[in-house]
């Protein structure tokens, strides 16, 4: 995924509700309890971590219990020192404070509860990034050093691998083609990013990486889903298991949950977006053109897919007189350069959201070379009365400029490569007449329909329309 790209934009649930959902997430509500239970007898060692015999009273206080307590209450801590929640006053009398930010959790906007919670989410992704701290602690026992290599451990590549999965289980929950709220399987996002995409079919070697990385997910996942990023359903035990145990019960082999489900929060979902932002990808969010101009807003949807150049549209129409809004959007609909013609497609897309009142709109353009189309196209799909009937001219240059849109918004498309044989089909002597239309992408079109019409005749006939076409505009 390169950081250049524009991603699809994601549908954000409203900052309050995704405020809620930070707060009552395990890892930052139980870092709240903990500092607001820290007072003047609370004790710290030099690295800021509870002195180990004030473990005991923290674990009773986020109600744990079990061997594992005091190792949950120490993490509880450690992400409410790192959150600002609590702050240490004296390092070397391991005296500590409530943190300036641990207000921010009830009285602070929710930008700020967020902000507070994005903070809490990078100390848990380094943490999943870190290998398990048994073989850690034996590789210190043995050498008094960590020796990294030892451990089969890359701290930079395994952070890349598990920036890499998310950014696919981003991608998947944007993208109109994905499962959006559908929890993905594990081995599906594993393979993302391990299986070439020109592999056809995988080799027993890439399989067994497939594998490994699924395992290591497993944990990884186990250790997000507290922090709120991702709902999680774990790799069934019996998988891990030793080939000659016997099952506890029987199993289906066919079920494909068994292998690990995960599905991206609306909180997760938000705090991607705002990592893929600073790490300086392009990453809008459905409402971001909203307060913005119709230029912007047919420009920031071109590459939108259509149902969120839909939502989005509809947030624009909101906040505008239907009158005004088709006003605007035909003004900034106008132009010669090469992403004219998919502003115009845009235009039309977002005038189809608007009602009768925008009738005076679209007949103050109907004798404009570059309007008049489209705009007896509207009047006529809303039953206007006395809509005068298009020049021929006219008719040709909407052609074109309706092909160059979808080639821009779509490239060699099946949809396209059927509406070029429709073109061809319907109009008697379409080339010899299309290639003398003036509009900037004729010779551009022409040429695509020679390359997308299955019949070689009419595509050598559209390949000659593309020359004379070129030649006309000096090209």
């Amino acid at each position: 995924m390169s950081d250049s790209s524009t991603l699809p934009p994601a549908r954000l649930r409203p900052e309050a509700e995704l405020a809620r959902d930070a707060l009552s997430a395990p890892v930052l509500a139980r870092a709240a309890r903990l500092a607001r239970w820290a007072g003047p007898g609370t004790r710290v060692d030099a690295g800021g971590g509870l002195v180990e015999e004030q473990l005991p009273a923290a674990a009773e206080q986020l109600g744990l219990s079990g061997d594992d307590a005091a190792a949950h209450a120490s993490e509880a801590w450690r992400i409410a020192v790192d959150t600002g929640l609590v702050e240490i006053t004296d390092e070397e009398a391991g005296t500590v404070a409530a943190g300036e930010d641990l207000a921010l959790l009830t009285g602070g906007s929710p930008q700020d509860v967020l902000g507070v919670w994005l903070t809490a989410l990078e100390a848990v992704l380094a943490d999943a990034s870190v290998p398990d701290l048994d073989d850690l602690v034996d590789a210190m026992a043995e050498g008094g050093e960590v020796d990294l290599s030892s451990l089969d451990w890359d701290p930079d590549a395994e952070s890349e691998f598990l920036d890499g999965v998310l950014g696919n289980l981003y991608l998947l929950t944007v993208g109109e083609e994905g499962p959006g709220d559908a929890p993905v399987p594990l081995p599906a996002l594993a393979a993302s990013v391990i299986v070439p995409s020109d592999m056809g079919e995988p080799s027993n070697e890439v399989l067994e990486q497939v594998s490994d990385a699924m395992m290591r997910l497993d944990d990884q996942f186990r250790l997000l889903e507290p922090v709120g990023l991702v709902e999680y359903q774990p790799v069934d035990e019996a998988l891990m298991a030793d080939a000659d145990e016997e099952p506890a019960a029987p199993v289906d082999e066919a079920d494909v949950t068994r292998y690990g489900m995960v599905r991206l929060t609306p909180l997760g979902l938000y705090g991607l977006r705002a990592r893929l932002l600073d790490a300086g990808f392009e990453a809008p969010a459905v409402g971001d053109l909203a307060d913005k101009g119709a230029d912007v807003l047919l420009d920031g949807t071109a590459p939108f897919p259509p149902a969120a150049a839909h939502a989005e549209t509809e947030l624009w129409l909101a906040g505008r007189s239907p009158l005004d809004a088709a006003r605007e959007l035909l003004a900034a609909a106008r132009g010669s350069d090469t992403g004219a013609p998919l502003r115009r497609l845009r235009c039309q897309q977002a005038l189809s959201l608007v009602g009768a009142e925008a009738e005076p709109a679209l007949r103050e353009v109907l004798d404009d070379a570059e309007l008049g189309g489209l705009a007896r196209v509207w009047l006529t799909e809303h039953g206007a009365r006395d809509v005068p009937a298009p020049p021929q001219e006219m008719v040709f240059w909407l052609t074109i400029d309706t092909v160059a849109a979808q080639l821009a918004a779509e490239g060699n498309s099946e949809e396209l490569r059927a509406l070029v044989e429709g073109l061809a089909r319907q109009h008697s002597g379409f080339f010899d007449t299309v290639w003398r239309i003036e509009h900037p992408a004729t010779p551009e079109v022409l040429e695509a329909m020679g390359r997308l019409h299955p019949d070689k005749k009419v595509a050598k006939e559209a390949r000659k329309a593309a020359f004379k076409a070129r030649s006309q505009q000096g090209g």
